[in-house]
């Protein structure tokens, strides 16, 4: 967004998506058993409403995940902690301006 990101905020970043990205899907599945087990529900409405988180998360992830470049890797990040992929902890491999940058983007 501001100029090109250096250059270990790229490797890192491309290190690591693979890495949240299984951490996040770890919290999609448990959630999505959670819907498909719950007792309250009747067996089709646990199948609906997990087809239809599917397609929720399945959307984010998309959104999150497709099409990364040096170039937006700043929006990308912002996006994954909007979403709960990344969380500020997690930025704290990255540049301060990066963080910086990141969390002013998502804060507003």
């Amino acid at each position: 967004m501001n100029g090109k990101p250096k250059e270990s905020d790229w490797k890192t970043f491309r290190n690591r998506v693979p890495e949240w990205r299984e951490r996040y899907l770890r919290g999609v599945n448990q959630r999505l058993v959670g819907m498909l087990t719950d007792p309250n529900r009747s067996p089709t409405e646990r199948f609906w409403d997990t087809k239809q988180k599917m397609k929720e998360e399945a959307q984010v992830l998309t959104k999150c995940l497709d099409g990364h470049s040096r170039s937006n890797m700043d929006w990308f990040l912002m996006l994954m902690l909007r979403h709960g992929l990344v969380t500020e902890d997690d930025l704290t491999e990255f540049s301060e301006e990066l963080k910086e940058r990141v969390v002013s983007m998502v804060r507003g």
